[in-house]
């Protein structure tokens, strides 16, 4: 499942790549919203496309709660709802009829843009070895997901997933689950308030193609709670004899 995302393109560069304009809500922001590593359970504040205004790109906390909640009140809810994945990631399988997510997918559907993303490998012994997965012509990301709007008007948002593709069966070898990767065609199809039950579950089933995508092992530092992650080098290669798989 998809815990960890790099996001190293700054807004102004997202607002051309996706035509879109920046719109500040409630959530708080201090700067450009860059991560070489946002760590999805420390709940970050990143940018993201709104089916509702898609054509602004807004920032949004990682971590979708329910309408009814107090958007304020994140941090006591998020404690509660670990247990549970604290809303980074929802199961595609699930979109219409979990409690959370059927009031959003018809109406609140999103993008989320990133550089890249983290996915853990089970070696064997269990030696876990994160990889990093990027397009192979290094260009943006779209994720799709879903978004609520708190009582107190935060926005949160999910990230949708599905059952693994051959490549990341091969890496993310015990969970089997990819996030759902939009193609660049269907950006604005995934936005469009028309769409259908079949339709929205066409573009799921049909989105990138693992051909398209590159991913590599790279330092256990981005497991450790004792270093800094969110650093350049976070990306690099790293070779480790505990791996049996080519990539």
């Amino acid at each position: 499942m998809c815990f960890g995302t790099r996001v190293i393109t700054s807004v102004k560069s997202l607002q051309k790549s996706y035509n879109v304009s920046k719109l500040i809500g409630k959530a708080p922001i201090n700067d450009d919203l860059v991560y070489h590593h946002a760590n999805g359970w420390a709940h970050p504040i990143m940018w993201m496309i709104p089916q509702e205004s898609s054509e602004h790109i807004t920032p949004s906390m990682w971590g979708i709660m329910p309408a009814n909640e107090n958007g304020a009140n994140y941090k006591n809810y998020y404690k509660e709802a670990a247990r549970f994945g604290a809303g980074l990631n929802a199961r595609s399988e699930k979109l219409f009829d979990h409690f959370i997510y059927k009031n959003s997918a018809f109406t609140k559907r999103c993008v989320v843009p990133v550089d890249g993303f983290f996915e853990p490998h089970t070696a064997p012994k269990n030696f876990k070895i994160p990889f990093y997965f990027e397009r192979k012509d290094k260009s943006l990301l779209s994720l799709a997901g879903l978004y609520t709007t708190t009582k107190d008007g935060f926005n949160t948002f999910t990230i949708l997933t599905k059952e693994a593709t051959p490549l990341f069966k091969k890496i993310h070898n015990t969970k089997n689950r990819r996030p759902v990767i939009l193609n660049d065609e269907d950006v604005q199809i995934w936005l469009n308030s028309d769409l259908t039950q079949n339709n929205i579950l066409s573009v799921m089933q049909n989105d990138m193609d693992d051909a398209a995508l590159h991913a590599y092992p790279i330092s256990k530092d981005l497991y450790s709670p004792k270093v800094d992650s969110n650093r350049p080098d976070i990306i690099n290669e790293v070779q480790y004899e505990e791996l049996k798989i080519d990539y």
